[in-house]
């Protein structure tokens, strides 16, 4: 009876304890290709996030007693993110907008900024806004900078997923000019000699955090929190130490002290960027990032092998329906079929992960991932089927007739084993090209191989070095499939095998 008693008390200590972690955790999401300074990886700690908002995500948490929970997504997914649930704020630079408030809650603002204007060290074409009639201009895509670059008559607005790529495209000569918030033109130009900041500011950027209408709840504690950061000069601290105070800051505040504190995190992030890595120190950096792409590679792995295994099974079925079936079955896998193939994978993405819990469909990101490029390709390996059992000729199945053979046993003896012999090389085909597109499924807060190559690359400010690293890591991956495949031909080509004397 004590072991009982004993057995029991575990039980009811774990479930309190369990419950009382989910009610202490706040799960918080941005995009950790974010730009410096919001939310970015660490320059000198692998796997580790820093940034301003994380700073202000951990002393909000602090004051709450909650553990923060960071949640991957994609920048323009934050918000539909929310009502899905996977998360119980989004905080990474959204400007708090008329549009935008009709979605979501808003916590009061935290920071306040403005646009800047960016532009070569070396033009003197461009002085102010107004000089960018006629020229190419680069601003985020949904911001608030390329809202006010849309209403410039004559401006040519490059819209784009992250600033560092409009740098970028700036430097190669793509465009003229970027307009960003004011923190990533600082930060960016303060190391980079191609890069200079032009104008007056432009405009008023006020970030809040958003949570979803009916968190009204949380939305008194966050901004209790925010409260209690600013009156003990909290808010103030994180700020200087980014070098990030400024005069809308203050007058929003009414805080005019001077800054004494050392902008620290700012000092470092400037020293490490002007530091040209030798030979030594970009081998020591590639050795060190070799565990995140390792797991980002795994994942990519999964997601493949499974959506293929789903859409190879799935395929099959379709195929023979198509072929065989009565016409109306016939004419639905028809429909399925062209379908999927007819309408873009991304859009299938953000149907099944975004729509589909309206419809009390949810799924976790994983399985999402591995449905989406399931079903879609399985449209693909089906036509790949088809034109296997079309090859086949019609005298098959009547010698199978002959040997007494049934229309289900001769399919299954005779047909389809010649039929799957055809297709090996296209469905390893199709595989490739899956484990390739497996790096849409990003948009659905997975983390997989593309999407870790682009943060380290924005970390690093190395595209193509990482981008020939990440490259090597698919091609690897690749690779021992090829060679199943040839194995699978010949182990198959009847031609190549030896006939019995």
């Amino acid at each position: 009876m004590s072991y009982f008693k004993s057995f029991l008390f575990l039980i009811i200590f774990v479930f309190v304890s369990n419950l009382k972690a989910k009610e202490t955790i706040l799960r918080w999401a941005a995009d950790a290709e974010g730009n410096v300074p919001y939310i970015f990886q660490d320059l000198l700690v692998e796997n580790r996030l820093t940034g301003f908002e994380v700073d202000i995500v951990n002393a909000i948490c602090s004051y709450l007693d909650m553990k923060p929970v960071f949640v991957q997504n994609q920048w323009d997914g934050l918000i539909p993110g929310l009502y899905r649930g996977d998360y119980d704020i989004a905080i990474n630079g959204i400007e708090i907008t008329a549009d935008r408030t009709r979605e979501v809650l808003f916590s009061k603002p935290y920071y306040i900024t403005y646009e800047q204007l960016v532009v070569l060290a070396d033009d003197e074409r461009i002085h102010k806004l107004a000089d960018l009639r006629g020229l190419k201009a680069g601003a985020l895509k949904n911001s608030l900078a390329e809202r006010i670059l849309n209403a410039m008559p004559g401006v040519n607005v490059v819209s784009y997923e992250g600033e560092v790529n409009a740098f970028t495209d700036m430097i190669n000569g793509r465009i003229d000019a970027v307009l960003c918030d004011a923190p990533i033109a600082m930060y960016y130009t303060s190391w980079n000699p191609d890069l200079k900041m032009v104008g007056e500011p432009v405009g008023e950027v006020i970030y809040g955090i958003a949570m979803r209408l009916q968190d009204t709840a949380l939305q008194a504690k966050i901004n209790e929190a925010l409260d209690h950061l600013i009156k003990t000069k909290k808010l103030r601290e994180i700020y200087d130490r980014w070098n990030l105070w400024n005069l809308l800051m203050a007058a929003y505040l009414n805080d005019y002290d001077p800054t004494l504190i050392e902008p620290v995190e700012y000092i470092k992030y400037v020293e490490i960027q002007k530091q040209k890595p030798g030979f030594d120190e970009l081998v020591e950096r590639y050795i060190g990032v070799i565990p995140t792409i390792g797991k980002a590679a795994w994942m990519t792995l999964q997601i493949s092998i499974l959506s293929m295994l789903l859409a190879i099974i799935l395929g099959l079925i379709l195929a023979i329906i198509r072929v065989y079936a009565p016409k109306p079955l016939s004419f639905l896998a028809v429909i399925y079929i062209e379908f999927m193939r007819g309408t873009p994978l991304l859009i299938q993405l953000y149907f099944i992960f975004y729509a589909a819990p309206s419809i009390g469909i949810k799924l976790s990101p994983f399985l999402a991932a591995i449905i989406g490029l399931g079903l879609n390709y399985a449209a693909y390996e089906a036509e790949n089927y088809r034109a296997g059992l079309n090859s086949v000729s019609r005298g098959q199945f009547e010698a199978a007739y002959a040997l007494g053979m049934n229309r289900r046993q001769a399919l299954r003896y005779v047909i389809l084993p010649q039929a799957i012999r055809l297709v090996i090389p296209p469905i390893t085909n199709d595989f490739i090209s899956l484990l390739k597109d497996s790096s849409l499924v990003s948009v659905i807060t997975m983390v997989e191989l593309t999407k870790v190559y682009f943060q380290l690359a924005t970390k690093y400010y190395d595209f193509i070095g990482m981008g020939i690293f990440v490259a090597l890591v698919y091609l690897l991956l690749g690779l021992p499939f090829v060679k199943i495949s040839k194995m699978a031909e010949n182990r198959f080509l009847i031609d190549k095998r030896k006939i019995p004397t």
